[in-house]
Order: C-alpha cells, then sequence, then structure tokens
C-alpha cells in the first residue's frame, strides 16, 4: 500500500466515524424532542401523582439523550481534530496501528465498525489500550481480548 493509499484508507475512517457520530446526533436529538413531547403531553388524571410522575420520567429522559446528544458533539469535534494526513511511525492520534485480524485507529471512541471488510476498532486516544499502543512499535506484541497481537504496521 503506498503512502497515499494508507492517507486516504485513514481518512476514509475519519469519514466514516464523523457519520456515525453524526448519526448519534441526530437520534439522540430526536429521541429527546420525543420524550420532551410525550412529557409535554401527559394528561393530568384524577390520580395527580400519577401526571406528576409521568412528566418527570419524561424530562428525566429528555435529560439522558441531551447528555448523550452533547458528549457526541464533543466527541465529533474532537475527530474533526485529528490529521489522518500523515504517514505516522508510532501509535498517536491518527494513526491506525495495523494488526493481521483487525486494526485500531487511533482517533474517537466508536467501537468496532466494518470498514471496507477490515475490522476496525475505533479507539478514544484516552482508553487504557490506546495508552497501552502509545508504547508499542511495528512488530511488538500486546494482549487484546486475551490474544497475544502483533503489530504488522503503524500509519
Amino acid at each position: 500500500m503506498t503512502s497515499q493509499e494508507k492517507i486516504a484508507f485513514k481518512t476514509r475512517l475519519k469519514q466514516a466515524g464523523l457519520q456515525l457520530i453524526s448519526e448519534r446526533i441526530a437520534m439522540a436529538k430526536s429521541a429527546g424532542d420525543s420524550a420532551q413531547e410525550a412529557a409535554n403531553n401527559e394528561d393530568k388524571s384524577s390520580a395527580g401523582d400519577k401526571y406528576e410522575t409521568g412528566r418527570a420520567m419524561g424530562h428525566l429522559e429528555k435529560d439522558m439523550y441531551a447528555r448523550q446528544q452533547a458528549e457526541n458533539v464533543k466527541e465529533l469535534a474532537r475527530l474533526q481534530q485529528v490529521n489522518t494526513d500523515s504517514i505516522y511511525t508510532t501509535p498517536q492520534t491518527g494513526a491506525l496501528v495495523q494488526c493481521a485480524e483487525q486494526s485500531f485507529f487511533i482517533a474517537a471512541g466508536l467501537g468496532r465498525q466494518l470498514i471496507d471488510e477490515q475490522t476496525i476498532f475505533f479507539l478514544s486516544p484516552y482508553t487504557p489500550l490506546a495508552k497501552l499502543l502509545l508504547s508499542k512499535k511495528t512488530g511488538d506484541r500486546f494482549l487484546f481480548n486475551k490474544k497475544e497481537i502483533e503489530i504488522l504496521a503503524i500509519y
């Protein structure tokens, strides 16, 4: 794989991550709006406690979705700052750590994704695994899911 191909692949990974986070933001906003609407539409009944409880539950649900949305907005901003235009020789933010069965893209905590028929773990640079990888180089081994994994390439 040429340097241009490596950069293009990392750029595709970043774009896929941005799309995923944007979808999560939209879903959280929609769910929060629905929860707010449900709370607003809660009918007052003769059992006043039921009405108040229903409204309170709707507001709690709305607040939960608002927190999720805020976290996703922060994650989106962090991912937008990631530089994928460089080839790295050590693991760091913006680097892809390629291994035999899966690879690790240190950029945003989006978990396991299938991109171009490859399993890619999107790691936040703040996770313990990403911090472990920061001290590694090509040829080094580390434990992941109780399996020893060798780093084949870093770029």
